[in-house]
């Protein structure tokens, strides 16, 4: 089964708790602190391997997690820090965050990685904290978590040359008859759901990916028939390959058809316009399909204007014609530039690349609510998740941080009296308002 998108959860490793700890040894009195570190949270990592084909593995398995780190030591050693996971994705993925939309990364070569998910920092152990008016505190931090977020991954398919056209008008046979690919073949619409790739070797020594994309109807842009699905594989190719039924078959114009497919191509993205396009006449074998390929020459020729499209007659059926596309499809490809790398297909502004950014200065806003004053700020919020609140020490340390954020001065302009609660986040408390040195206390 050929998958192409999946929607996953991510998650960074925690990072270790740091511990509290004295040094207990026969003959040294008041050893001092000695709780070590804990170990940083290993990050979670995509890489490109160019072995994989599809997003198959990840209709299975929809949570990754990367492992944390370990707890602090005695004797003021560290834990050790977590190994980072590394999940494995096929070349010409992207990967779109599935909250914010942006594109974390758009990954197409082997070897290619990026971190997605990353890993929390350790917490400080006691050895830390130790100050000269505080030789042995009772002080340590609980590990950061980790990042957390849901991924959507998308498969765009790697390939030198993609066929596109109408449903049935003999890409997938063209495909079966010039790799040894065997897709599908079916005598009605969209028999192709899924896109099928084969390598062609010209003959010459030289040799492509091909790709049969599944067939495109008017409004696909739109979302029409398979839409998306369809179009954002086209984005990854080189050449295109626009086949038709110069039998008219089914009934249809072979020009309109062509200026169709074209115009769904330019909607979807404008570059696709300027992509190089080769018109495999097809099915020349049918009666008619000479005559019909006069009418559609001249028709190029009254909008072409300065573009420089090549008509190729082949028939998928007898093999006329075939060689000699390939051959063609050969000779563009080795003009297309070598530096034109296929992520460039987007204009660059819409290529957002994933960087962890410093964080700001501690922000915080209070209101009240009912009898209740409520501390909103993600950074003070973040602090207390890292803070151990079990002693006495870090009680005051909190208190004081609190007060050099001017948290108290703000509870106090907005009414808060002695033994009205606060809300922090998860955290409530009693405030206490008057000149000790620990307002909270």
């Amino acid at each position: 089964m050929f998958v192409d998108k999946a929607k996953i959860f991510v998650k960074g490793g925690n990072g270790g708790d740091g511990i509290v700890s004295f040094r207990r040894e026969k003959y040294v009195e008041n050893g001092g602190p000695a709780g070590g570190d804990g170990g940083n949270g290993g990050d979670l990592i995509f890489r490109v391997d160019e072995g994989l084909r599809t997003l198959m593995d990840f209709r299975y398995q929809k949570h990754f997690k990367a492992e944390r780190g370990e707890r602090g030591k005695v004797k003021s050693m560290h834990g050790a820090s977590a190994d980072d996971t590394i999940v494995r994705i096929p070349p010409g993925t992207v990967i779109i965050d599935d909250d914010t939309n942006e594109i974390i990364a758009d990954l197409t070569r082997h070897g290619q990685q990026v971190v997605v998910a990353k890993g929390g920092r350790g917490g400080r152990g006691n050895t830390r904290f130790a100050t000269p008016t505080n030789p042995a505190p009772y002080i340590s931090e609980n590990g950061e978590e980790g990042q957390e977020r849901w991924v959507v991954l998308e498969l765009k398919v790697m390939a030198d040359v993609g066929l596109v056209g109408f449903p049935s008008v003999g890409k997938s046979t063209l495909l079966s008859v010039v790799s040894g690919a065997k897709p599908k073949i079916g005598a009605y619409h969209f028999t192709t759901i899924t896109p099928n790739l084969g390598v062609v070797d010209v003959g010459d020594g030289r040799s492509f990916v091909m790709a049969d994309l599944p067939g495109l109807i008017e409004g696909a842009h739109e979302g029409v028939g398979l839409g998306h699905e369809f179009l954002r594989h086209v984005e990854r190719t080189r050449v295109i390959i626009h086949v038709i039924d110069m039998a008219a078959s089914e009934g249809r114009d072979p020009f309109d058809d062509w200026q169709k497919i074209n115009a769904e191509l330019t909607h979807y993205n404008e570059k696709l316009a300027d992509r190089p396009q080769i018109i495999a006449a097809n099915k020349m074998d049918m009666p008619e399909a000479e005559e019909q390929l006069a009418l559609f020459k001249e028709q190029l020729d009254e909008v072409k204007g300065d573009k420089d499209y090549v008509v190729m007659p082949i028939s998928s059926l007898t093999k006329e014609g075939i060689q000699e596309l390939l051959y063609k499809a050969a000779d563009v490809l080795d003009t297309v530039e070598a530096s034109i790398e296929v992520e460039e297909v987007k204009d660059i502004e819409e290529r957002k690349v994933y960087t962890y950014e410093k964080r700001d200065e501690i922000t915080f806003t209070v209101h009240r609510e009912d009898e209740v004053f409520v501390v909103e700020s993600e950074g003070i919020e973040r602090m207390m998740k890292r803070m151990n609140l079990n002693s006495y020490d870090a009680v005051m340390r909190f208190a004081r941080t609190m007060r050099k954020l001017g948290v108290d001065e703000k509870l106090r302009k907005e009414g808060a009296k002695d033994g009205d609660m606060v809300r922090i986040g998860d955290f409530a408390f009693e405030f206490f308002e008057g000149t000790d040195y620990d307002p909270y206390n």
